[in-house]
């Protein structure tokens, strides 16, 4: 082997360590860029939580937010007659340190999963759900603890963006899921 034959050999590995070097960095400032343009990208359903503290009981909501944005909201992203996982993404959960009675339906302290069964011709009901920790749609109706009637009434001004509130009222609350037009209520006493 030459001398100038051992330069091209240094030279030629120099150039495929500099490529490599290259090409990581390359890729290191395309994963920056996608992981800013994600940070950027406005979440269509953010996560929220609502909490009270009612007669003594702790009862917090996380549920997530999902936007009409101009689409029908009731009979379409809420189905008629069919399970709707009361929000968006990963499921409702409703957690309360005691016991709270629903009309005549008793839920314990714990965690549940919320559903909503709307109706073009019946009752809207409420479905408290023992499982936990799922994605919105794993609907187990085997785990499900009651089904509470739920109070329907047309707002006055159309809600952009799904919210569920807890009201305090004497020792109790009213428990609202409001989007668009329409507000579904459903009292209970601290127990």
């Amino acid at each position: 082997m030459t001398p100038q034959d051992s330069s091209l050999k240094g030279e030629a590995a120099m150039t495929r360590r500099n490529g490599i070097w290259a090409a990581a960095f390359a890729a290191t400032v395309a994963l920056a860029g996608v992981a800013e343009a994600q940070q950027q990208q406005p979440v269509l359903s953010p996560r929220d939580t609502t909490k009270a503290t009612i007669a003594g009981a702790t009862i917090i909501v996380d549920y997530g937010r999902p936007s009409k944005r101009g689409r029908q909201v009731v009979g379409n992203l809420i189905p008629y007659d069919k399970v709707w996982r009361t929000g968006a993404n990963k499921a409702t959960h409703l957690v309360t340190d005691k016991g709270l009675m629903f009309g005549n339906v008793m839920v314990p302290a714990g965690t549940y999963t919320l559903y909503t069964f709307a109706s073009e011709t019946g009752n809207w009901k409420l479905a408290i759900n023992k499982q936990t920790g799922q994605w919105g749609t794993e609907y187990k109706p085997e785990e499900e603890l009651a089904r509470i009637d739920l109070k329907v009434a047309t707002l006055p001004q159309s809600v952009e963006q799904f919210v569920i509130k807890i009201e305090p009222t004497r020792g109790g609350g009213i428990l609202k899921l409001e989007w668009d037009t329409v507000s579904a209520s459903a009292a209970f006493m601290v127990h």
